[in-house]
């Protein structure tokens, strides 16, 4: 996204197109200074030509020569004048191949140029299709994250209910355990009443007492039961009121057997 990677396939490492961009620029600056130079060699050719052949007018009207200077002036003419055929050949193969590579670099560029609209397109397409997809996601998320929030309320309200619930059962069974231990603990206090009472006598006092101390150790237990019953029924609530799990069962009673 940021053009910091090479553009495979037209790209081994990052910068190659810039750089190709960068040499055709140079060959293109390369072939203006060829054609200016080429330019410059004929104008000063034919300024040599023209002077040349005036001077061989001036000097044939003045002066006759002998044929060996003309003959010398006639092969130093034509080595000058092969020398600039060879040079305007050379000149000319240049330009050729400058052309040859710059018509190479631009079709290159071309090519280029086309490979990355195609990838634009490409990328556009791309784009569209995943910015539907995003908002499709988004409204989808948005359902659900609304059907999670109701299902949490709903758990909520029947975490609520069930708490409660398991707190009436509790205290169901600990109203109902606490209510026959206390009938079972005031029968014991009648009996132990009734007896004291007849113990009264000094008859019957040795006879009695031991059953008196029966009644009152059994007192005595069912009223330990009796607070251990009701102690673990409130730890069992505020434990179900606090969250805990799998508290839902009767407290064990030790049953005592009556004196």
């Amino acid at each position: 996204e940021t053009n910091t990677l090479p553009f495979h396939p037209f790209e081994n490492q990052q910068g190659d197109i810039l750089r190709m961009e960068k040499e055709h620029q140079v060959l293109k600056e390369q072939l203006k200074e060829a054609e200016e130079k080429f330019e410059q060699l004929q104008s000063r050719s034919l300024e040599e030509i023209g002077a040349l052949e005036e001077l061989l007018k001036k000097s044939t009207e003045e002066t006759q020569v002998s044929q060996n200077e003309l003959d010398w002036f006639h092969q130093d003419s034509e080595t000058q004048m092969k020398k600039w055929q060879q040079e305007k050949k050379e000149n000319r193969e240049n330009l050729k191949a400058l052309r040859s590579t710059a018509k190479k670099h631009s079709d290159t560029n071309e090519r280029y140029l086309k490979t990355i609209d195609d990838k634009e397109k490409q990328y556009n397409v791309c784009l569209n299709t995943f910015l539907e997809t995003s908002n499709k996601f988004a409204n989808e998320k948005g359902k659900l994250e609304e059907l999670i929030k109701k299902s949490q309320d709903d758990s909520q309200e029947c975490e609520k209910r069930a708490v409660k619930a398991e707190v009436s059962v509790l205290q169901t069974w600990k109203e109902t355990e606490t209510w026959k231990l206390k009938g079972t603990i005031a029968k014991a206090e009648g009996n132990l009443r009734m007896l004291k009472a007849l113990g009264s006598s000094a008859s019957a006092a040795p006879v009695l007492k031991s059953q008196i101390d029966s009644w009152e150790i059994f007192i005595a237990n069912v009223k330990k039961q009796l607070e251990k019953v009701e102690a673990e029924y409130e730890e069992k609530i505020e434990l179900v009121k606090n969250g805990a799990r799998n508290c839902l069962s009767k407290v064990e009673i030790v049953d005592f057997p009556s004196p």
